[in-house]
């Protein structure tokens, strides 16, 4: 289910951000997202968490349905939390641009390393 479906309107900023911070700044501001959300002890994204967190977002109006429908589109593993890896792939698949322009991404990504 996508974003659009359960209600949540996203407006995608992650091109302009990543124009802006390239692409190693962008990622780290993803896993600085990821650690605002996730739980400190146990170190992922849970419902409680993105519950509790969801207003530094501007989504404190969520309904408990439409965090779980977040959670279990970016749960690639089923354990029905995210972690790192899940949230940043749950983010680029939020992003038609950076979906397009991954490829890319990914070959400076490297090439930076």
């Amino acid at each position: 289910m996508s974003s659009a479906q359960i209600g949540v309107v996203f407006e995608d900023f992650f091109p302009a951000m990543v124009e802006k911070l390239g692409t190693e700044g962008f990622m780290k501001e993803l896993c600085n997202g990821f650690r605002l959300l996730m739980d400190g002890e146990k170190g992922v994204i849970t419902f409680e968490s993105l519950k509790k967190n969801s207003a530094l977002l501007g989504l404190q109006d969520m309904s408990d349905e439409e965090v779980v429908c977040m959670l279990r589109e970016g749960d690639l593993d089923g354990d029905g939390a995210l972690n790192e890896m899940e949230f940043c792939t749950l983010m680029f698949r939020l992003s038609p641009a950076l979906m397009m322009d991954s490829k890319n991404l990914l070959v400076e990504a490297i090439v930076s390393l």
